[in-house]
């Protein structure tokens, strides 16, 4: 079985990150590591391509199937400047929901729609799957490193103003990657007029196509998407100490552990079966990973919240297999791994996944993008994707 090493790390890649990305990379972060495949085949997703003359590193293998990490990407923003003539008395308001994955997004578009109409951008809330799941900024991320990253970009208000209610708060949806165009002739014309807006981003497949438009706000976006969102001490370090119990667990593998998204509700919702496929079961990531040489003693990192029989299978093939329940520390679960925890379960599966030396989506989506956007940005480049093969034995490679 051949793994190409570009369809690794471009697989289903949005180009919502993957476009930014391609700003950072230049020729002068690879030297010789940098491999040749000559049999492989070029990736593609949508409108793109993912090619020898992409320069995205191809790292020599040093012992099994694990790699070194590659380096980090050089920025690919300036510090902009804010001109008090481009201020104006207005807001622009917004949420974060659905999970860290969307997060990023959600705060790029919304600073680059500050920035064009030099308005003061607030400090959004969070909110989860359910109405009632609500929570403040400061409770999953760094207030502080945040305002002080768009310092100069946009103006960040703590909290909204008292005079600015939801009766008089207009709606606008703003596609991901909004345009120059999109806001000079769908947003500006309602801020001119109401002063305040709240912002509404939503996804399509169209708007993952890598734009030509020149912009100078492509530079504010790629701030905005890697610059301005760290965790809260707090949560940090209930990140790092399972990253650290993971690596000591992983003693024989020289500390390294495998990140497999894969969460068994999610597998059933979306019905991995058949030849058309998106997503996979434990059973497949077990034949996946058992294909490409990792052996039973090697460390995996599972999303899945709490132990499920459907991971049984792979559990046999590879017996120190883990989800949070496991690792998370005894005296954080009660915060952390609870029913009302569901938005610090998936902030802490990004970032275990954005750590590990390898990330495998059992699932396809925006959660997979987005991880695998933040990984090549610091230099972990070792994304297996699996892929259904049909007629060879297990069907997955």
């Amino acid at each position: 079985m051949a793994v190409d090493p570009r369809h690794v790390l471009a697989g289903f890649l949005t180009l919502t990150m993957f476009v930014m990305l391609g700003h950072m990379i230049k020729r002068d972060h690879f030297d010789s590591i940098q491999e040749k495949n000559p049999d492989a085949q070029d990736a593609r997703f949508d409108d793109a391509k993912v090619s020898q003359q992409s320069h995205v590193t191809v790292l020599k293998v040093k012992k099994g199937p694990w790699t070194d990490d590659g380096q980090e990407l050089k920025t690919c923003w300036t510090q902009p400047s804010l001109d008090e003539e481009e201020r104006s008395k207005g807001f622009v308001v917004f949420s974060l929901s659905t999970g860290p994955e969307f997060h990023i997004s959600q705060i790029a578009d919304a600073v680059v729609v500050a920035r064009y109409l030099g308005a003061t951008l607030v400090l959004p809330d969070i909110r989860g799957s359910k109405p009632t799941d609500t929570r403040k900024f400061e409770d999953i991320y760094d207030v502080e490193k945040f305002i002080r990253s768009l310092d100069g970009v946009v103006r960040v208000a703590l909290d909204q103003p008292a005079e600015i209610t939801a009766q008089n708060l207009p709606f606008v949806r703003v596609p991901n990657r909004v345009t120059d165009d999109y806001i000079a002739n769908r947003i500006e014309p309602i801020f001119r007029t109401k002063g305040t807006i709240r912002l509404v981003t939503y996804f399509t497949s169209a708007n993952m196509r890598k734009s030509e438009e020149k912009s100078n706000l492509n530079s504010v976006a790629c701030l905005a998407t890697f610059a301005t969102l760290e965790l809260k001490p707090e949560v940090q370090e209930v990140v790092d100490s399972m990253v650290e119990r993971l690596r000591t667990l992983s003693r024989r593998s020289d500390g390294q552990f495998i990140a497999v998204d894969l969460r068994a509700e999610l597998l059933e919702k979306k019905g991995c079966h058949g030849k058309t496929k998106n997503c996979y079961s434990a059973q497949e990531i077990a034949v996946f990973l058992s294909k490409i040489g990792f052996d039973k003693d090697a460390t995996i990192y599972l999303t899945q919240s709490r132990w499920d029989n459907s991971l049984d299978a792979l559990k046999e093939l590879f017996p120190k297999t883990y989800t949070k329940e496991g690792i998370m520390p005894a005296d954080k679960k009660a915060k952390f791994l609870s029913p009302e925890a569901s938005e610090f379960e998936k902030v802490i599966d990004f970032y275990v996944c954005s750590q590990s030396e390898v990330f495998v989506p059992a699932i396809s989506g925006l959660f997979y993008a987005n991880v695998a956007g933040k990984r090549i940005a610091s230099g972990k480049t070792q994304i297996l994707v699996p892929a259904y093969i049909p007629g060879e034995e297990g069907n997955v490679g």
